[in-house]
């Protein structure tokens, strides 16, 4: 059974730059849509970033300019490079997709935004 993992979270200043990473463990046979969610304690889970398996990208207003998306065909893993990343930016993000017919999440990674 395939899982996605992410990685890349930590600790950044206000300005700052982060890149999160998401790989599938396991074997698959397609992995259609891929998407980066995050979520703050108390609210509901926010998405952020998609990419289809055409390469269709579409961003959150709050993150537009500042955030990237990018997936690799072959691996298919996606990156989400985020700049200029703001308090507002903290979260836990969770790399999403759609593997062999099924909406798969990873376990989540941290990222903070602080002075």
């Amino acid at each position: 059974q395939v899982q996605l993992v992410e990685s890349g979270g930590g600790l950044v200043q206000p300005g700052g730059f982060l890149r999160l990473s998401c790989a599938p463990s396991g074997s698959s046979v397609s992995i259609n849509d891929m998407r980066w969610y995050r979520q703050v304690p108390g609210k509901q889970r926010e998405l952020v970033a998609t990419i289809t398996s055409r390469g269709v990208i579409w961003y959150a207003d709050s993150v537009k300019g500042r955030f990237h998306i990018s997936r690799d065909y072959a691996e298919d893993t996606i990156d989400l490079r985020m700049y200029d990343l703001q308090a507002e930016d903290t979260a836990v993000y969770y790399c999403n997709a759609d593997v062999d017919g099924r909406n798969v999440w990873g376990r989540g990674t941290q990222v903070t935004v602080s002075s």
